[in-house]
């Protein structure tokens, strides 16, 4: 499955990146006044599937080892194909699946406990679904539309909103839902199999994204929806279009509390965004306070940072995130949705680099390998992305899908080596989050280093890094008014938490020496 996903992928992001910036051009200016209302934490989330929760060959057993590098995260984002739960048309089973044996009672429940959000993907058709279309147009990437149906009508989505009111009445937060209208197959698959059990609002997932990359334009068009198309998809989805479809379909007709992501795109233009507003202006209308009635909660993109721009639209490698585009598009899209749908976060639920030889690789920059440079990288995207007003931050992903010596992009991206040990990307995730991840960032004081100010009430927390990709270091004079004192805290490779040193101020003052990897100055 991994490696399918690769596939599809590989072509996407080769033009995903504009000119690279000089460290004395970068701009955070429009930032500079506009703290953000969201932890840090929630900028640490990482894409990841079923099997990375449990032991081998053991579904249903949590397994400690891999839990231990899961709280490295703030979030999960669960790719999860719609045939696990119905791999047979209306028999639905969630522990165990039919399609895969996953146990997502166990699995949900045991990240709730941890305190990591959940965002599940649904995505893909199943093989019943794609039967009705020619054998050389079946793929389970396909619109989830009938073959021939008008993907620009919710109605023809209606499948595909049924099991997503079967999944929200499940793991949503809502218990006076009518048990006739849950489904559940109750049938074993062998003598002495589990048995699925109905089960009704059990208040595990509040956020469900629909589908994966809707404009895969690299697919065909039997793949391939316009911004209308996405949008009429969504309307099912969300809400069963505003209720037409029946009392069994959309996840807000089982929870009006779950959130409805749409899916990240892969090409991120805000204007699809937008267009999809314009839909929902005709075809939904507008709320009794005057606001467009959306079908989603949340806009979502995907983006990468290479260096395509001066290599004539072919990437060669990773770039840092503050010399690349990233930022400049994290604004777009905050203007888009500030002009059209205000209020509406803004997630970034794939991006990050390689360790191997391929187009997306993070570079080896003085003594640091490739790995501790993604570990940089990784950790100053995150930083970046709560100093342009993006509400969450996702990595792709949780293991490589297909190794370091896989010459294809986004083959080794992953935070966790081949037996299961944490690169220093992990180390670094989990760090920043013991140390940050309760903490707000309110504001940026200086461009060139970069430093940050976070906030956790009356706590203080500044972040200093250097982004020249070229190893550069320099000594930055922090200002921390009265305080006599101050704890400098360092990342450490394979460690549980940063470095803590407690030093003396100069007035007030602290001399540091600042360089590509963040250096956290607390103030007391």
């Amino acid at each position: 499955m991994k490696n399918a996903i690769i596939a599809l992928a590989v072509l996407l992001f080769f033009c995903n990146c504009k000119k690279s910036l000089k460290p004395e051009e970068i701009d955070l200016s429009s930032q500079l006044s506009k703290p953000s209302p969201f932890p840090f934490r929630d900028y640490l989330g990482v894409n990841a599937f079923e099997w990375d929760f449990v032991e081998e060959k053991q579904a249903n057993i949590i397994s400690n080892k891999k839990i231990e590098v899961i709280r490295s995260f703030g979030a999960i984002r669960h790719y999860l194909d719609w045939e696990r739960m119905e791999s047979n048309q209306g028999k639905y089973t969630f522990n165990p699946t039919h399609a895969g044996g996953a146990y997502y009672d166990i699995m949900y429940q045991k990240l709730k406990e941890e305190n990591i959000d959940v965002l599940v993907c649904l995505k893909n058709v199943p093989k019943w679904f794609v039967e009705g279309y020619p054998e050389n147009e079946r793929g389970g990437d396909n619109t989830p539309v009938p073959f021939n149906a008008a993907k620009n009508d919710p109605t023809s989505y209606l499948a595909q909103a049924q099991m997503a009111f079967q999944f929200a009445a499940r793991y949503g937060s809502n218990q006076n839902i009518n048990p006739s209208l849950v489904s559940i197959d109750t049938s074993k698959r062998w003598t002495g199999d589990d048995v699925n059990q109905l089960k009704i609002g059990m208040g595990l997932i509040k956020y469900i994204e629909c589908n994966n990359e809707p404009d895969k334009w690299w697919a065909g068009k039997k793949a391939q929806q316009t911004a209308e198309e996405y949008a009429a998809n969504l309307s099912a989805f969300y809400d069963g279009h505003k209720g037409k479809l029946g009392k069994n379909a959309g996840v807000k007709t089982a929870d009006k509390n779950i959130m409805v992501v749409m899916g990240g795109l892969g090409d991120p233009k805000p204007e699809f965004v937008a267009q999809m507003i314009e839909w929902c202006k005709k075809n939904r209308g507008f709320k009794p306070d005057g606001k467009v009635d959306l079908c989603f909660d949340v806009i979502n993109y995907h983006i990468y940072a290479n260096d395509a721009f001066v290599n004539s639209g072919k990437a060669t490698s990773g770039i840092a995130p503050e010399l690349s585009e990233l930022g400049e598009m994290a604004d777009n899209f905050i203007k888009m949705r500030d002009k059209n749908a205000p209020d509406i976060p803004v997630w970034v639920t794939e991006t990050g680099y390689d360790v191997g030889k391929t187009p997306q690789s993070a570079i080896s920059i003085g003594s640091k390998s490739s790995l501790i440079t993604q570990a940089d990288w990784n950790l100053r995207t995150s930083l970046l992305y709560a100093r342009h007003g993006i509400a969450r931050c996702m990595f792709y992903m949780l293991d490589d899908a297909g190794g370091v010596n896989n010459p294809v992009q986004y083959s080794s991206s992953g935070f966790v080596n081949e037996n299961g040990t944490k690169r220093p990307s992990a180390d670094y995730m989990l760090q920043a989050k013991k140390l940050l991840g309760n903490y707000f960032y309110i504001k940026t004081l200086s461009n060139q280093p970069i430093v940050d100010l976070y906030k956790l009430n009356n706590k203080e927390i500044y972040v200093l890094t250097l982004p020249s990709q070229k190893g550069l270091k320099v000594t930055y004079e922090l200002d921390l008014g009265t305080s006599k004192q101050a704890i400098i805290h360092s990342l450490q490779i394979g460690k549980q938490q940063m470095l803590a040193k407690t030093t003396d101020t100069k007035d007030g003052k602290l001399k540091i020496e600042v360089s590509e990897t963040p250096i956290f100055i607390e103030k007391i």
